[in-house]
């Protein structure tokens, strides 16, 4: 792998701002002064695959027993959902570079809301899997687009600041999800969820269609067809740096979506908890994530380097990961809810700066592909994620384990990555990196 930035992989079949330009037009800055609705629509479509999953998490056990089947069968509801939008963003990412990011979004999110609307009726597992495929597929759009559009209009520690205003608002989604999904419970059966889930789609296609306009100008597309993309991917893949960086977040995904996958049971089945008591514990945890995700953008960010927040932020997943392995296992004996709880916050609010920060850094080496270098930041999180879904809940529903040794697994891959791959020692300028790819990407 090169561990130079990619600035040119794209460069024989578009025709993308030079390194040295700024990343942002005019009206893009303009866009930045009115930022409150872009921020408010940005953070909506982020909060979008939260949403998506920690909404229907109470309703896991229920539409265990009322579809009749297993546990690990279910859990694929959440799989097809999250390979539908790692796919998804491999796909949209690119189109979005080649067709500016208003009209792709706006497309996903109406099949989106259609195919939420169907998941309502599903009368079988098979069906429902299905059709959560396809509602993650279209969902990518979302949250591939939203990190493009911050690419559009930020760069360097000020993107950094910007990913974690953003999960002031995408992070209360899974405070708020789970809350709902339970109350809904209280009133109706699980298919009521997937009917709010379709009018929050609804109104947030809305939303992007009356307050966000288009932030890439037709200058700075691709021009190439499904060749260029690909060139441009194989380019991005072949930074050592951005690859680390992509993978360090994407095993650190998997980590927290082990955690969103296996929770429903850990907490209801084997501790239990009410549904209504799990959605209080998890949106607890989501606080601990916003409270040092703005820690990360208003107090750190700039004042420490990004690399050294990162993997401060590791060491905690992995500790916290660790702990709850011995837990799990009855190395401390019988142990009750909160210890476990304890762990799983300290888990979870470490997420708050190592997602933001793998983001960021990732993307200040890609100005000149962003929706494409988000496709491949979005599926290799997602894809990781899908991967070790279904493995938290191999062993069944009355063990704590699996979950637990995936995240530690998971952890150690995150650090393994980061420190192999990134190399956080090594004193290291995206800016500068980006300057030494004047030449041809060589592919």
């Amino acid at each position: 792998m090169s561990e130079r930035g990619p600035a040119t992989a794209a460069s024989h079949d578009s025709s993308p701002a030079s390194p040295s330009a700024p990343t942002a037009t005019a009206p893009l800055a303009a866009a930045r002064r009115t930022s409150l609705l872009v921020t408010f629509v940005l953070g909506g479509l982020t909060a979008l695959p939260p949403l998506s999953m920690d909404m229907y998490l109470p309703a896991l056990p229920q539409v265990t027993n009322a579809l009749n089947s297993p546990a690990a069968t279910i859990q694929l509801t959440l799989t097809a959902c999250l390979a539908g939008m790692a796919l998804g963003q491999l796909v949209i990412g690119p189109m979005s570079d080649k067709w500016g990011r208003r009209r792709p979004l706006l497309i996903g999110m109406v099949v989106y809301v259609l195919a939420t609307a169907i998941c309502a009726l599903a009368p079988t597992t098979e069906l429902l899997i299905s059709f959560r495929l396809l509602q993650g597929l279209a969902g990518a759009a979302a949250i591939v687009i939203a990190r493009a559009v911050v690419r559009d209009l930020y760069d360097g520690d000020e993107m950094a600041r910007f990913f974690s205003t953003l999960m002031l608002i995408s992070g209360a989604a899974p405070i708020i999800a789970p809350l709902i999904g339970g109350q809904v419970l209280r009133f109706a059966d699980w298919r009521g969820v997937f009917v709010v889930l379709t009018v929050v789609g609804t109104v947030l296609t809305l939303l992007v269609w009356r307050g966000l306009g288009e932030t890439l100008p037709p200058e700075r597309r691709h021009t190439g067809g499904v060749g260029s993309a690909l060139r441009t991917m194989r380019g991005l893949l072949g930074d050592r740096v951005f690859a680390g960086y992509t993978l360090t977040g994407g095993f650190s995904f998997a980590v927290l979506f082990s955690y969103i996958s296996a929770s429903p049971f850990v907490i209801q089945e084997i501790y239990g908890a009410s549904p209504q008591a799990f959605s209080l514990l998890f949106g607890l945890n989501s606080v601990g994530l916003i409270l040092v995700g703005q820690v990360n953008g208003k107090l750190l960010v700039g004042r420490v380097r990004l690399d050294k927040v990162l993997g401060v932020g590791l060491a905690v997943v992995l500790a916290a990961a660790v702990s709850l392995l011995l837990m799990s296992t009855g190395v401390f004996g019988e142990v009750g809810l909160t210890p476990i709880a304890a762990a799983l916050f300290v888990l979870m609010s470490a997420m708050g700066v190592v997602l933001p920060n793998t983001n960021a850094q990732a993307l200040m080496r890609t100005p000149h592909a962003a929706g494409s270098a988000s496709a491949l930041l979005g599926t290799s999180s997602f894809l990781i994620g899908a991967i070790a879904s279904p493995l938290v809940g191999i062993a069944g529903e009355d063990t704590a384990v699996p979950m637990a040794l995936v995240q530690l697994v998971c952890a150690l891959l995150a650090v393994s990555t980061f420190l192999g791959l990134c190399r956080p020692w090594q004193s290291r300028s995206a800016s500068a990196d980006l300057a030494d790819d004047s030449g041809p990407a060589g592919m």
